[in-house]
């Protein structure tokens, strides 16, 4: 498609196949969407075809529910020698529109990620006896091997477990709600990674972490050495907020308040100087909670609002030299003292076209002015 750039694909039920040249030369625009969190990725594949294409007959088909199994796609993009896996998934509608060309038809298809597969059957009310989270969580994801989904699963840091006796925990609605229902009582994040391998797909289930190797650095204002299109900077002290979860005393039947701070370990801080909270979230409903959960939902609530500056922008992957990746650091350099330094990347959207690849992204951190001397390049 690019020079050093290349798209391949893989297509079919259950274990997909390498489709032929003719479907790859089919392909006008692709875009694929992966976000942090507990966010489903999704994709949007255009197709120019002619009228009666086999392609729109296969898509009918899969559209159509039933007995009909559902149509997994895999892209794939080479660059510099090296194969990533952009998406993995299912798709699950498809339009079509006339093209410019006469005969010519523009079949769209959309889909999300394998965790689609997780919500189509509600599986309410299966016991889990004295069975910790993650474990609840391994069983469930275990259903899924068949489809390449490897369990990353990490322990709960705080685990309050009820004796058979007391309370028996039972699933709540489709496989997916379920593992995110646990994930929010842990205080974790859980998503499909697509890799290493085609076919492949990491579950990951466990804290948000924003700490590790940054990517090359995404450089702005530097003439020759700029490899992003600029970057546009918002600081919004009212995005931050403080949890105060209650616990409440065993014996007085009073609630006790405590503030949860946003800094941990896996969530340290990436800008110098942060705003002061100005508003408080009162979490009443925790005092109703055991304190383990309590304290767990407070560290969730307190990561994900404590990101008071916000960076979108665009590059183009070519000058780049390399594929943004979401969830993951990111230097910036060039926007000056305030700007600089370390971002957790939110967000990445690629739009790839024949002889285009850009991807948008949205970058996020506590505060301003950068906590490292430099950047990695």
């Amino acid at each position: 498609m690019l020079g050093g750039i290349n798209l391949s694909m893989l297509m079919g039920p259950v274990v997909p196949v390498p489709v032929p040249p003719d479907v790859i030369n089919a392909v006008s625009s692709i875009e694929i969407t992966t976000a942090s969190g507990t966010s489903q990725s999704g994709f949007r594949l255009t197709f120019s075809i002619n009228t009666g294409s086999i392609l729109q007959q296969i898509f009918l088909l899969a559209a159509g529910g039933g007995a009909a199994p559902k149509i997994r796609i895999v892209l794939m993009i080479n660059i510099n020698g090296s194969t990533e896996v952009l998406m993995d998934g299912v798709v699950l509608n498809y339009q079509t529109s006339a093209g410019n060309k006469p005969g010519e038809t523009l079949l769209t298809v959309m889909g999300k990620d394998l965790t689609a597969l997780m919500d189509i059957i509600d599986f309410d009310g299966i016991p889990y006896p004295a069975i910790p989270p993650e474990v609840r969580v391994l069983t469930i994801l275990g259903k899924y091997a068949v489809l390449g989904l490897i369990p990353v699963v990490i322990p709960a840091i705080l685990n309050d477990l009820s004796l058979p006796l007391e309370r028996i925990p039972q699933q709540k609605g489709t496989d997916l709600a379920y593992v995110k229902f646990l994930a929010e009582q842990a205080g974790y994040v859980f998503y499909l990674d697509p890799g290493p391998k085609p076919g492949m797909n990491l579950a990951y289930w466990g804290p948000e972490i924003k700490t590790g190797k940054p990517q090359p650095a995404l450089s702005i204002n530097m003439d020759a050495q700029s490899n992003s299109e600029p970057i546009n900077f918002t600081f919004d002290k009212e995005l931050a907020e403080i949890p105060i979860i209650y616990i409440q005393n065993e014996e007085t039947k009073m609630p006790i308040p405590i503030p949860i701070p946003d800094i941990s370990p896996l969530n340290p801080p990436l800008g110098l100087i942060s705003a002061i909270p100005p508003k408080l979230k009162y979490m009443k409903d925790t005092a109703k909670l055991k304190p383990a959960e309590a304290i767990l939902k407070g560290m969730a609530f307190a990561s994900q609002h404590s990101d008071t500056v916000t960076g979108t922008g665009s590059l183009d992957v070519l000058r780049y030299g390399n594929i943004l990746k979401p969830r993951k650091l990111v230097g910036v350099r060039g926007a000056g003292m305030l700007y600089d330094g370390l971002y957790y990347v939110k967000s990445v959207t690629h739009s790839i076209k024949p002889g285009e690849y850009k991807q948008s992204f949205t970058l996020t951190r506590n505060g301003v002015i950068s906590t490292v001397p430099s950047v990695l390049i």
